[in-house]
């Protein structure tokens, strides 16, 4: 996404997300923090979501449950190195509660574990940091490999059993970049004639996406898979262009996270489907863990299940579903709940298709 749509979106967010808002604290400074603040740690800023949603989401709804309550935002950059020590300057301020989204799970274990000990509940947000967490809070990922499998499959038709596939799967970094790519293998082993190449894309990174897959169209050829399966958006982004690039057409690509380029391939034909998490819902239960650690309250109403990491089991945690999203269900997901406007999506490149699918 080029950075004036960026501005766009988010300048849009903040229109409809029209409530007071916590202070963001985006200054690195050690003096104390108020007494009721809540620290927010996302980790990256290449998915558009979270500027354009999270970060705004989760300090709209703080504010409103709490007048007089801050919070402590920063966005990592995907820098392992700089998170931690905004996760240390925030325990250092005096921050009691945190919402984290880390870039490296593991990496976090220790900066996690030093917090708990001195008082401070870590809510995991999105992706299951390793370490004493207090609360976790995110999708069933392996569910929604499942989905992903589903969506290759139903995107080939009748000729899935004899389709090779690429498989492009997340960041090694990632907790759940491994259940993603289970829970799709769960439903394309046995069911697809085989996985001709595998890779784990660090970082999420669109560039190496596409770096891959054009070195599997130079080794095996363009007829030498059927469709591509892509752990996220972004790097759909980049095999699409590899597609495009190799004059590659009707190849199934999939995705997640219903980012808006995304969606415009959907209607043009060029990505089968992505998948949909309403970031709301999600955005909106950490918040209200997170304001209810730092009052002291009980979280059992909001954590219907318990999570396990590596390190910790018995997690209390909220694990919301997603759905497939494809250029027939559009208008009934995520323009319905108002995630991307008819106009946005159909600019003067995709105006025809999107007139033949009733999105005008």
């Amino acid at each position: 996404m080029n950075a004036a749509l960026r501005r766009i979106i988010t300048g849009a967010m903040a229109l409809s997300l029209a409530a007071p808002l916590a202070a963001c604290g985006n200054g690195n400074d050690d003096t104390g923090a108020h007494e009721e603040s809540v620290g927010l740690l996302l980790p990256e800023s290449k998915a558009a979501r979270y500027e354009a949603f999270d970060h705004r989401i989760i300090e709209s709804r703080i504010s409103t449950l709490c007048l007089q309550c801050t919070v402590e935002y920063r966005n990592a950059g995907a820098q392992v190195d700089v998170q931690k020590r905004q996760f240390q300057a925030l325990v250092k301020k005096g921050v009691k509660v945190i919402i984290l989204d880390p870039v490296d799970a593991q990496a976090a274990k220790s900066w996690v574990d030093e917090a708990a000990k001195k008082g401070v509940k870590v809510v995991a947000y999105d992706r299951l940091a390793e370490g004493d967490v207090a609360a976790y809070v995110s999708y069933d990922n392996e569910k929604i490999g499942q989905l992903q499998g589903k969506g290759i499959l139903d995107a080939l038709g009748s000729q899935a059993a004899n389709a090779d596939v690429v498989m492009l799967n997340g960041s090694p970094t990632d907790p759940n970049a491994p259940s993603f790519k289970k829970g799709a293998h769960d439903v394309l082993d046995h069911k697809v004639h085989k996985i001709v190449y595998e890779t784990d894309v660090p970082e999420w990174s669109t560039a190496e996406a596409e770096k891959d897959l054009k070195t599997v169209i130079k080794d095996r050829g363009t007829a030498g898979f059927d469709a591509v399966y892509s752990a996220n958006d972004g790097m759909a982004d980049g095999a699409a262009e590899a597609l495009k690039s190799a004059g590659m057409k009707d190849i199934p690509l999939g995705g997640q996270d219903a980012e808006l380029p995304a969606l415009r391939r959907l209607v043009n034909g060029t990505q089968a489907f992505t998948i949909y998490k309403q970031v709301r819902p999600e955005a909106e239960t950490a918040a209200e863990i997170a304001f209810r650690l730092l009052r002291g309250k009980s979280i059992a109403s909001f954590t219907s299940t318990t999570a396990d990491s590596k390190s910790k089991t018995g997690i209390p945690a909220k694990l919301f579903k997603a759905q497939i999203v494809t250029k027939d269900n559009l208008k009934d997901t995520v323009i319905r709940d108002g995630v991307v406007p008819a106009d946005w999506l159909c600019t003067k490149d995709v105006a025809t298709a999107c007139k033949s699918l009733g999105l005008d």
